[in-house]
């Protein structure tokens, strides 16, 4: 079993240097779509929405998986590659005010409305309601992993260790979108 996942290491190691857009989308996509299924089974579905998770892959081929991509080739060139306390947490703070709030922004609109189908005076309200705890939220758990991932993984590792931690906090904002929805639309 080892040999197998070290095979598999490996493989996923020369796709992301032969192919890192693609690795990193695909991955992002998969990645998006199991938290999706992991948060329907907390929530106590009977039966897996494989159209909503499908929603979510897309979410992450299409946009987290490329996102990540550019932007930490972008911090890369807007600060040296160095691994030093100041340039790491220059970094974060940039990620921090930057990117963090358009994509909780962009998450939370996507979710609502493509996903849950919402009309959008109701993702407008929802967005007004939930957005700012939500990112207060982001503030006390993405700085953490932005310290790791400038710290100690190098830049093709980076949007791995990203979505990695985007299960957990998918799994949240998608257990919170739920519960924000009124009785009378989920009928």
């Amino acid at each position: 079993m080892a040999d197998e996942v070290k095979a598999l290491w490996r493989q996923y190691l020369l796709s992301l240097q032969h192919h890192p857009l693609r690795t990193k989308a695909i991955t992002a996509g998969v990645l998006a779509g199991s938290a999706d299924m992991v948060a329907q089974k907390l929530a106590g579905a009977k039966k897996l929405q494989f159209k909503r998770a499908s929603l979510l892959m897309l979410w992450g081929l299409c946009y987290s998986g490329p996102f990540g991509h550019f932007f930490h080739k972008f911090m890369d060139k807007l600060f040296p590659v160095a691994r030093d306390s100041k340039t790491i947490v220059s970094k974060v703070i940039v990620e921090q005010l930057t990117a963090s709030p358009w994509n909780n922004l962009l998450f939370m609109t996507y979710l609502a409305l493509v996903v849950e189908g919402r009309p959008w005076s109701s993702v407008k309200s929802h967005l007004k309601l939930n957005y700012p705890s939500v990112q207060l939220n982001a503030w006390r758990f993405w700085p953490l992993v932005g310290l790791i991932n400038y710290k100690y993984l190098p830049i093709q590792l980076r949007v791995l260790f990203h979505n990695l931690a985007a299960v957990c906090w998918g799994v949240f904002l998608i257990l919170r979108s739920r519960a924000s929805v009124p009785k009378l639309a989920t009928a």
